[in-house]
């Protein structure tokens, strides 16, 4: 069995990144209280930088306080010259906070205060897409179901290839952009949000669950009347009345903003990973299940046909997937069917 032997450029290519996440430690300790001892000994340090449970609740809470991403913001202007580096190590540590800068910057817009610090971290993920994308959109091939299958036999005649696909744009092709404005803002963020999606797979549970937590924020509607159930299922089950909790649980709460299509469709998708994901957490589980309750009653709330259905479909994969964690078998016989002999 052949072994791969490290190159001169490996090991340059090694030497710099490592440079370049010294570099970063060193100026994210004088923003920090302190920075674990065993950081810039570690044998990964930018893994160690993702993941330290000390360091990432240092940089949350700062990016929560009130006073947080004004231009002159030391950690806003960390988070933007560490991704500025291009190193894909410090890219992730960056990610990572996405869900809390594009949650706070969100949430703020409509108070108008100065947050251009966010801003600036917002465009420089834009950017970055800008130029991998070189103009061209996010596409993905959908066979056409109106062709016969190659299983089945059939007498008509194909008007067309049956290999031809039909494609679907998941991601338009994107304009450069230098500030954010109003018309703006809903596709900057949520262009920083596939790029999040890109990579949730590396992604803390942490990370995923604030983004959880800042959807129920988002959709401003509480959604804890349909634990039990869709529309549609409770309507089968008979339940025409309304009682007095479920009619304050469908009133709005504080945090509600503007949720068009170009926003909804990342947050969809990091949602779905939540539910389906390979890593299983029930924490993660609970909050994603309940941000899709509270974007299904406010989709209902805005009669947003589309999001009806991705959110019910959400609300069915999650339901499935806490079946499918039930450690009863469906096929087994109840003890009382049994018959000893």
């Amino acid at each position: 069995m052949s072994e791969t032997i490290p190159t001169a450029s490996d090991s340059s290519s090694l030497d710099s990144s490592n440079s370049k996440v010294k570099s970063a430690i060193e100026a994210l300790s004088h923003i920090l209280t302190s920075l674990p001892p065993s950081l810039s000994s570690s044998p990964n340090p930018a893994f160690a930088l993702l993941n330290d449970p000390q360091i990432t609740s240092q940089i949350s809470s700062l990016l929560r306080q009130p006073n947080s991403g004004a231009g002159d913001n030391n950690l806003c202007r960390w988070l933007y010259d560490t991704f500025q580096l291009s190193d894909p190590n410090l890219h992730l540590v960056v990610l990572r906070f996405i869900p809390i800068i594009a949650g706070v910057y969100l949430s703020r817009v409509a108070l108008r205060k100065h947050l251009a610090g966010f801003e600036a971290v917002l465009l420089a993920l834009y950017a970055h897409e800008t130029t991998s994308r070189a103009g061209q959109a996010l596409t993905v091939n959908i066979p056409d179901l109106s062709n016969s299958s190659i299983y089945h036999e059939t007498k008509a005649s194909l008007k067309k290839d049956g290999t031809e696909q039909n494609v679907a744009v998941m991601s338009p092709s994107l304009e450069p952009h230098g500030t954010v404005r109003s018309s703006r803002r809903a596709r900057i963020v949520g262009v920083a949000l596939e790029l999040y999606y890109s990579k949730i797979s590396k992604m803390p549970v942490g990370s995923k669950i604030d983004f959880c937590e800042f959807c129920l924020v988002w959709a401003g509607q509480n959604g804890d009347m349909y634990k039990e159930g869709l529309v549609e299922e409770e309507k089968e089950k008979g339940d025409s009345g309304t009682d007095e909790s479920e009619k304050e649980g469908r009133g709005e709460i504080e945090g509600r903003i503007p949720l068009p299509w170009e926003l909804l469709q990342p947050v969809f998708r990091i949602l779905g990973h939540c539910l389906m994901g390979q890593t299983k957490n029930k924490e993660l589980s609970e909050a994603a299940s309940a941000a899709c309750r509270s974007l299904y009653a406010r989709s209902l709330h805005d009669l947003d046909p589309k999001a009806i259905l991705a959110t019910e479909s959400l609300l069915r994969i999650g339901k499935m997937e806490l079946e499918a964690n039930n450690d009863s078998d469906p096929t087994d016989l109840p003890k009382s069917h049994l018959i000893t002999l």
